[in-house]
Formats: structure tokens, C-alpha cells, sequence
């Protein structure tokens, strides 16, 4: 009795530290802020392809230029499938682009939910397409010698892989003699390493979808990450930065800080961008403080200003 009244005491005579509210969590963009709002169009269509999905918007800056007109390959996310996104989901920071004088290559693929996707599909659509920027730079006055690709969510990964194509074996069906020439890459809260995506539960495009993407192996492609999952392929020889969101919600921070981490131990100079009060919306909403560090990053590529 004397011990339960003694820990009573103490417990009424002990302070109680007074606690400090929380901080508000940031308010989010969500899809339909985007989606809902004035879709810009582009200025002409290219088909590589007979499939719906095998077309490439093109994006040109008004107004006359010297020269030629400075050029992104620009990939769409959406987890690699079709139902989620297309690649107008890019329409309004492509025509922020545009408006800055950068034109704007915006690809689309078959993706793993429709006939032809997964692999090889899906990865040879995206080389074809950006291919096709070679085949079109005169028609559309497009500079060549210097180009960038930008990728959001699996286009990030996508955009990555583009720049590694140069690194796949010859063995690989989707090698190709003389792919585009990717010389810096700008990931937006992207997806990189497949096999790490693959046993992430916490990624918003859940675990199954990388199976469908890599296919299943067979005897002549026995390893299906090998000319897929982009650190494989480091070092890419190419500049990365990664622009991510510390509250995205869809693509887990861990992923931009441990691709980054592979990077600069192959060599090659990958940079984190940290955009605090930020989810996977902002990287391409045009208002954001987000997106303005991509496009800063886009600009000083091509020597020019905001």
C-alpha cells in the first residue's frame, strides 16, 4: 500500500511537458487538379507506328529562332500501362516548355495492358519513338546534337533507360546499332530500379506490374532485368538528376536516394533534388516549385534563363 501511494504521489507531482502541435501536413495535389484544368494541344503528330498508342506529340516554341530549336524527349508514367496514363498527362508542362523556347518530343508507348506491350514491346516502342527525332529534326528544325530526356513516375525509369541504350549487349533484342543520343537525363519521382521496385510493397504501382513489364525468363533471356532495370546498365556516362518529392505518396523516397547511391559508386554524377511539401502531382503541375527546379535544370542544360 505505502509503494502504490508513493508511485500515485509521484505521478501527481511530476510535470507534464506540454506537447507541440504537429505541423498541418501539406496540402497535395491530387490528379483531377490537374486533369481538370485547360489541356494546351501540341502542334503536330508523328506516328511511328499502326498502334493507337504509337505516336509522338511534338511541341514547338513559338516565333522565330536561330538556328535550330533546343529539344527534350519527354516519357509519360502511369506504371507503364496504358489505362492509367497517356502521354497527354505531359500536355501541360510540355507546353510550359514551349513557351520557354524548348521544344518538346513527347513520346507514347504500348503498355503492359495492351497487345504488344511488356517486353519487348514496351521498350521498343519508347526507342523507336525517340528514334523517330532523328528521322524528323529537319521537318520540325529540331537541334539534335544536345538532347535531354525528362520522364515522370515509370517514365523517369524509362527516360533513364533511353539514355542506357548504348550500353545494352548485342545479345539483347532491344539493342539497336545507333540508338538517339541521350546526353543529360532529368528523372521526376521515377521508378529506375526495377528489381527494386519489384519487391516494394509500398510503391503505388504495386509489385506485380514489373513482372508483367520484364516478361517471364526463357532460355534466351534468362535474366529479364539485365537489359531492362537501369542499374544494370551504370554507368550510363550521361549527367542524371532526380527530382523527387518528400511526400510522394506513389513512389517512395528510398527509391531516388539508393539509385543515386548506385549511380555515383558506377561513376557517373547523379544529383537528388529534395522538393519538400511535394507529392507525385507537383512534379508535373507547371505552378510548382517543383517543377520550376526541373525546368531550371532543363534551361541551364541548353544555356538558357527563366
Amino acid at each position: 500500500m505505502i509503494r502504490l501511494a508513493f508511485l500515485a504521489l509521484a505521478a501527481m507531482s511530476t510535470p507534464v511537458m506540454a506537447q507541440t502541435p504537429a505541423p498541418p501536413a501539406p496540402k497535395l495535389l491530387t490528379w483531377p487538379d490537374l486533369t481538370k484544368r485547360h489541356k494546351p494541344m501540341p502542334d503536330a503528330t508523328v506516328d511511328y507506328g499502326t498502334d493507337q498508342m504509337q505516336k509522338v506529340d511534338v511541341w514547338l516554341p513559338k516565333g522565330k529562332t536561330r538556328g535550330r530549336f533546343p529539344v527534350v524527349v519527354m516519357i509519360h508514367g502511369g506504371c507503364w500501362t496504358t489505362s492509367i496514363a497517356d502521354r497527354s498527362l505531359m500536355n501541360w508542362i510540355a507546353d510550359d516548355l514551349r513557351n520557354t523556347g524548348v521544344a518538346v518530343w513527347n513520346i507514347d508507348y504500348r503498355g503492359v495492358d495492351r497487345a504488344g506491350g511488356g517486353y519487348p514491346g514496351t521498350f521498343a516502342d519508347a526507342a523507336k519513338a525517340a528514334d523517330q527525332l532523328t528521322v524528323n529534326a529537319k521537318r520540325f528544325n529540331l537541334d539534335t546534337r544536345r538532347i535531354l530526356s525528362i520522364g515522370h513516375s515509370a517514365g523517369g525509369h524509362l527516360a533513364l533507360w533511353l539514355a542506357a541504350r548504348p550500353k545494352l549487349p548485342t545479345s539483347s533484342p532491344l539493342y539497336t546499332a545507333h540508338p538517339l543520343r541521350i546526353h543529360h537525363v532529368v528523372s521526376l519521382g521515377g521508378l529506375p530500379d526495377l528489381e527494386a521496385t519489384a519487391i516494394n510493397a509500398n510503391n503505388g504501382c504495386g509489385t506485380e506490374v514489373v513482372a508483367k513489364l520484364v516478361g517471364a525468363p526463357t532460355p534466351q533471356h534468362p535474366d529479364v532485368y539485365a537489359d531492362t532495370s537501369v542499374p544494370r546498365l551504370l554507368p550510363l556516362g550521361v549527367k542524371q538528376d532526380l527530382v523527387n518529392g518528400r511526400e510522394d505518396r506513389i513512389i517512395p523516397f528510398v527509391m531516388a536516394t539508393a539509385y543515386v547511391a548506385k549511380a555515383t559508386a558506377a561513376g557517373d554524377t547523379a544529383t537528388l533534388h529534395a522538393m519538400p511539401a511535394t507529392g507525385h502531382v507537383e512534379l508535373i503541375a507547371p505552378e510548382t516549385p517543383a517543377w520550376a527546379e526541373a525546368k531550371r535544370l532543363i534551361l541551364s542544360y541548353f544555356g538558357k534563363t527563366q
